[in-house]
């Protein structure tokens, strides 16, 4: 979502250059977290390392690249019985890289990423990032919560977009493999202090990665805060059913999303506030669609969808929100959440000017998004699921991707 190159330009600074003012509290965020996270230990302690690493099932790089003027950024690496790999960093708790199956058994990562870090800590277009502590716009980057309005950042003018100039995706958090019967996990744990980004409350909040023999990536979420906050969390992840690398579009992919309502949006992308029914128009996939059939009617975009869907059913049960099969590998993605909300977007702002993990350059619509999350604005709209979290509760949220292959 994203998506005006120009967006990124103070986030590289704000990481990147000596002086910026954005630079110290984003530095020092990264630096304390890093040096405080289980990992530190792990980094600290050659037995505690070598005990993670013989963990089946997990791997772990904590070398695998440093920050600009930072610390290392630790690699981690799920696998399941059946070969599926899912590969993680700790800058950003992002999803770099995931090995699934074709029909034949030929394995391809579908996940868009880059091979070091530099390239998440500057222009990266949130690629496989934990968003927050709002996904998505607020419109004109302002709310009124209890009677008090709050000012955040603009970074995708005029309206405030996936937490800020420093949102959690530009953040170094704790990370703490673990194992249980269910599995190897892959926990991540951010404290996001008062005021950051002008959001009210201390957020303690985490997010845990299961990859399962059922070949399944479950990210379970929670968090908590000590005064009244938005709170709406996703990730990022831009997939390619025919492999990262393959370097074709996702055009021909069929998509399947169970939702008979949307959110109509204006020419900024904030949601006009109401919920219509997608019957009759070319967000309607609710039998599938190739993704291209009906790109061209959609207007007032850069060749693409990016669009709020409301996934039928009741919020906070997990029910299946979606189904992409690529028709030339065979490989099958479906998407079941508890969120009210799945955001379609099918990387138009992809424009070649990233080159991406094996030298690949990301061209237009070369992936597609569907992020699971509270409706864009919703701070600003009474009439749609709050996404407002108050002290003594705990925001949760289950978002489970099926892998499969069929010819």
């Amino acid at each position: 979502m994203r998506r005006h190159w120009a967006v990124f330009g103070c986030c590289v600074a704000a990481i990147l250059l000596a002086g910026c003012a954005r630079e110290e509290p984003a530095q020092e965020r990264a630096t304390k977290a890093d040096e405080e996270g289980p990992m530190s230990k792990v980094r600290l302690s050659d037995n505690a390392l070598v005990k993670l690493k013989e963990m089946p099932g997990i791997a772990i790089n904590d070398k695998w690249d440093k920050l600009p003027n930072g610390p290392n950024v630790v690699l981690f690496e799920l696998s399941n019985k059946n070969g599926l790999k899912a590969r993680f960093i700790d800058y950003g708790a992002a999803l770099i890289g995931f090995d699934a199956p074709d029909a034949d058994g030929k394995f391809a990562d579908i996940v868009l990423g880059f091979d070091k870090a530099e390239p998440y800590t500057g222009a990266s277009p949130y690629m496989g990032a934990t968003v927050g502590r709002y996904a998505n716009r607020i419109a004109l980057g302002k709310f009124t919560l209890d009677g008090k309005q709050h000012t955040l950042a603009t970074n995708n003018p005029p309206n405030h977009l996936h937490g800020g100039t420093v949102g959690y995706d530009k953040v170094t958090w704790k990370a703490e493999p673990f194992k249980d019967d269910a599995g190897i996990h892959l926990r991540f744990s951010y404290t996001s202090p008062d005021g950051e980004e002008g959001y009210p409350g201390t957020v303690q909040c985490e997010v845990v990665y299961t990859l399962t023999d059922t070949d399944e990536l479950r990210i379970e979420y929670k968090a908590t805060t000590d005064a009244p906050t938005p709170v709406n969390l996703t990730n990022h992840a831009y997939w390619n059913l025919a492999g990262s690398s393959a370097g074709v579009t996702i055009v021909n992919h069929l998509l399947t999303i169970h939702a008979a309502n949307y959110t109509p949006t204006d020419d900024t992308f904030i949601p006009t506030g109401e919920i219509a029914p997608v019957e009759g128009t070319s967000v309607d996939f609710r039998e599938p669609h190739t993704i291209i059939e009906r790109i061209a009617q959609i207007p007032g975009t850069p060749g693409g969808y990016d669009h709020n869907f409301a996934v039928d059913g009741t919020p906070g049960t997990l029910r299946h929100a979606a189904t992409v099969k690529d028709p030339g590998s065979g490989r099958v993605m479906e998407v079941w959440t508890t969120e009210p909300g799945l955001q379609f977007y099918t990387g138009n702002f992809l424009d070649g000017t990233l080159t991406g993990k094996g030298g690949t350059v990301y061209q237009k619509n070369m992936a597609f998004c569907l992020e699971a999350q509270k409706f864009p604005d919703s701070p600003n709209k009474p009439n749609f699921p709050s996404s407002i979290l108050r002290p003594g509760e705990t925001y949760t949220q289950t978002t489970v991707h099926k892998f499969s292959a069929a010819k």
